[in-house]
């Protein structure tokens, strides 16, 4: 840490000209950062506070590459308080001891505040962290901690309490596609003096693969970029961009076939109880940055689908599944999206409740809707002949023969049991209250009312 307050600018940085390409185009303002609206759009809380530099002691948590250092700059160039930059990798306790010192001097003969921005802030041992508490508690520096983990488990209780807590997103496809036109296009900062361009499947795998971190993708853009340059070639393909990435492109169209192919040979593999299968189209989606979220909300529908009154249980594990994704995110979700679809895999099937829905539906669209008979309606009517409705704790066992379906229904059957034990044992139980074919022909008791009876 220099021993001068850094005040904006590319700090620890020898020369911007040889600095990689993300950090040259790294934002300058407001109008030159892209993504993060709900942040730092016109008239959100946080900007506001930015400009008219009183912003309070913030944690900033996100994915790499999602503009946390940015933001942190930004603030730098726009605040009048003194600015100091640390890296919780090879910064300590004495360190914080030192800048709180300088800042308390500054404020003393200077009159002026003080920014304390450090990044990797999960990388602070717990003794660090305390270190920054009585500093942030008192003003003697406002706090910035930038963080790529989960603050609930890396930052300490009493820290994060005394921080407002701001969540940056990954930069959506059309996000990062703006940012690297730019930086084929600027002559001073970006690649435009090389004049090269790039296909659109070259644009389109490094915007799919660099998934929402404009780091990556721009420097991967400038490997290819200075590659085909030595190559004496201006045009950057799909095989510059696979390599320097890393990572082969996978034919894969979100809002195509591939799309719409994959997720359906994902449920169907799932539905077929084949584990093996549904991990490999699983996969598939994943590696081509797919959202999770999307598959979670597919899984929630095959429980309720094609595993329904088999195991009841598959509905709760889909839920759950579908909340830890959106709590923990990527990279740590794929593991939570595989235990939940091998769940729904391995689980035993049936489509019961698929079924009694469409059919019940379809007789009211063909027949329409059926008044209500009277005595299961909501209360008394005067134009009711109905008879009285039997309260089924009333009578033994809780229950009573009667019909609850109106006329021109009234022995119709939606549910039939599959053939699995859990729904074997619900037929059974069915067939004991209802005989054979469920249809309750007779207004009558099977039991002897109770003393509470209505």
């Amino acid at each position: 840490m220099s021993d001068t307050p850094h005040t904006g600018g590319l700090f620890g940085q020898a020369s911007e000209a040889a600095a990689p390409l993300a950090a040259r185009m790294r934002p300058r303002c407001f109008d030159e950062m892209v993504g993060q609206a709900h942040l730092i759009g016109q008239g959100a809380m946080l900007r506001e506070a930015i400009e008219q530099d009183r912003l309070p002691s913030v944690l900033l948590c996100g994915p790499a590459g999602t503009g946390k250092s940015t933001l942190a700059r930004i603030i730098a160039a726009a605040s009048k308080k003194a600015f100091v930059e640390m890296s919780a990798v090879s910064s300590g306790v004495s360190d914080i001891r030192r800048v709180a010192k300088e800042a308390e001097d500054s404020q003393h003969f200077h009159d002026r505040q003080t920014i304390l921005f450090i990044d990797e802030i999960h990388r602070l041992a717990k003794n660090q962290q305390d270190a920054l508490l009585p500093c942030v508690e008192t003003g003697v520096f406002t706090f910035i901690g930038a963080t790529t983990e989960n603050p609930y488990y890396t930052i300490i209780s009493p820290l994060r309490s005394r921080c407002q807590l701001y969540v940056l997103e990954p930069l959506k496809p059309e996000e990062v596609e703006v940012l690297v036109k730019r930086a084929l296009d600027d002559s001073d900062r970006g690649l435009g003096q090389l004049d090269v361009s790039i296909s659109e499947e070259a644009l389109e795998h490094l915007i799919m693969a660099s998934r929402g971190d404009a780091r990556t993708a721009l420097n991967a853009l400038e490997l290819a970029a200075h590659t085909q340059i030595s190559r004496d070639d201006k045009q950057i393909e799909l095989a510059q961009i696979e390599e320097a990435l890393q990572q082969p492109v996978l034919k894969y169209d979100r809002a195509g076939d591939e799309h719409y192919d994959t997720i359906s040979a994902f449920i169907k593999s799932m539905r077929g109880s084949d584990p093996d299968a549904t991990i490999y189209w699983l996969a598939k989606m994943l590696e081509a940055g797919e959202d999770p979220e999307f598959i979670a909300r597919r899984i929630i529908i095959q429980a309720a689908e094609d595993i329904g009154l088999a195991d009841p249980t598959t509905l709760r594990v889909a839920v759950a599944a579908a909340d830890a994704v959106k709590y923990v995110g990527m990279p740590e979700a794929q593991l939570v999206l595989a235990m939940a679809a091998l769940h729904l895999a391995v689980a035993p099937k049936s489509n019961s409740a698929y079924e009694a829905i469409n059919q019940a539906r379809a007789d009211v669209r063909d027949h329409g809707a059926a008044r209500v008979p009277g005595h299961v309606a909501g209360g008394p009517r005067v134009d009711s002949e109905d008879q009285e409705y039997l309260y089924p704790h009333s009578y033994r066992g809780g229950w009573v023969r009667q019909s609850y379906l109106p006329e021109g229904v009234q022995g119709k059957s939606y549910y039939h049991p599959k053939d699995n034990p859990r729904e074997q044992r619900i037929a059974q139980h069915l067939k004991q209250l209802w005989g054979p074919d469920r249809k309750p022909d007779a207004q009558q008791s099977d039991g002897r009312p109770g003393e509470d009876g209505e």
